[in-house]
């Protein structure tokens, strides 16, 4: 076989080509789901249970479903699933017009999108782990994925209308789960010593539980802290920076720049990846955040506001990179997806606490809302020092 199909067929291309495909619904679903809802009548308190509901789902799906995934026999079982689920559930909305009809298929579509990144993830950090390759260079996929697809589907927003909003939906997700067909099997083929478990000795056991001490639960809260104003950057970004003045036309360019930030990130992991261990990965996304969003509480000119939202490579990128490799150090694979989603979980409640306080505070304090940011990225920075001090690091510093 030629080198380059050779390689083309690769566990991790295989991997990187599903994770193209991981947020491409969500790309969808960010450019016309709005607009598709309200052309139905719907308004705007009700568009947003609309979207808030299925947070509420994958808050008590996500654990569940991890534990589930990992008494398969191999991860890539619960993935071929999930994606197939995830492609018939939206087929629903071409027979809904109303309310209740819109909110319950909806939530289907949506918590069962919701479910895929956890388990991908964490089986794909194990498989490169243990093939000795980069996490980062498979996962940032996913990233360049949802960019493109956002591009991609803005201009089919102009061209063809809101109305083929649910048509690309389900071709994006059926999409997915043919592809899933092609994924490699990701559990090692028996029990041994690999690079994915350099030091067994420190897995504490089998079950979730026997992970859930303090000092592990910290840089997980740390992370979702952080990542929860990540989410305020979709939700209300644009908003505050029309209102302050900002043309129009650099609002996608300022989104933009946050993605390509992480992309880069992704990227160069393997290259600095290795020097540096996880927990101070996610110390690092705190210390970003600190800066990033306390500068966008004084509403600051857009040249700025371009420097500021390149943190996102540290805030989001570094910061994921970290909790996803965390998770991997200090568990098995005996409850890795599990652990993912717990820690999916922790995330998905901090920003759906954090979406409805911004809302407030924004009414009240415009662009010095982002103070609030302020506030939980101090909180996370504490939280990692202390799970340092609680437990320090393993002698070996992180995997590439």
């Amino acid at each position: 076989m030629p080198p380059a199909l050779s390689r083309l067929g690769s566990p991790e291309a295989r991997t990187s080509i599903y994770q193209f495909t991981v947020y491409l619904p969500g790309a969808v679903a960010t450019v016309f789901l709005g607009l598709w809802i309200s052309q139905h009548g719907i308004p705007a308190d009700q568009i947003g249970i609309i979207n808030a509901l299925p947070m509420l789902g994958l808050l008590l799906l996500n654990v569940v479903v991890g534990r589930l995934a990992d008494r398969a026999d191999d991860w890539r079982t619960a993935i071929i699933i999930i994606s197939v689920a995830s492609a018939l559930a939206p087929i629903g909305l071409y027979f809904v017009s109303e309310f209740w009809g819109i909110l319950l298929v909806w939530s289907l579509c949506s918590i069962s999108n919701g479910l895929v990144p956890p388990i991908i993830d964490a089986a794909t950090v194990r498989m490169a782990r243990r093939n000795g390759t980069d996490f980062g260079a498979i996962r940032v996929w996913a990233t360049v994925g949802y960019v493109v697809g956002v591009a991609a589907i803005g201009v089919a927003l102009t061209q063809m209308g809101p109305g083929s909003f649910i048509t690309l939906y389900v071709v994006m997700t059926l999409g997915r789960a043919l592809l899933g067909l092609g994924l490699p099997r990701f559990r090692a083929p028996s029990a041994k010593t690999t690079l994915a478990e350099p030091n067994l000795q420190a897995v504490t056991g089998t079950r979730l539980r026997d992970s859930l001490q303090l000092w592990f639960v910290l840089p997980l809260v740390a992370f979702a802290l952080v990542n929860s104003s990540n989410a305020l950057i979709g939700g209300f970004a644009a908003l505050l920076w029309h209102e302050s003045g900002i043309a129009d036309y650099y609002i996608g360019p300022l989104l933009a720049a946050a993605a390509a930030a992480e992309a880069l990130a992704m990227f160069l992991w393997r290259r600095f990846g290795g020097r540096f261990t996880a927990r101070n990965m996610i110390l690092a996304a705190a210390i970003a955040g600190l800066i990033r969003f306390t500068v966008m509480a004084f509403n600051p000119p857009v040249e700025l506001l371009f420097f500021v939202q390149t943190l996102h490579a540290f805030s989001f990128g570094i910061g994921y990179l970290g909790v996803v490799h965390f998770i991997a150090n200090w568990t098995n694979e005996a409850n890795a997806a599990e652990a993912q989603g717990f820690a999916n979980m922790l995330q998905q409640g901090a920003s759906m606490f954090a979406l409805v306080a911004f809302g407030f505070l924004v009414e009240l304090f415009g662009a010095g809302a982002f103070f609030y940011s302020t506030l939980t990225s101090s909180i996370a920075i504490v939280c990692v020092l202390l799970s340092l001090k609680l437990r320090p690091p393993k002698d070996a510093v992180l995997p590439r």
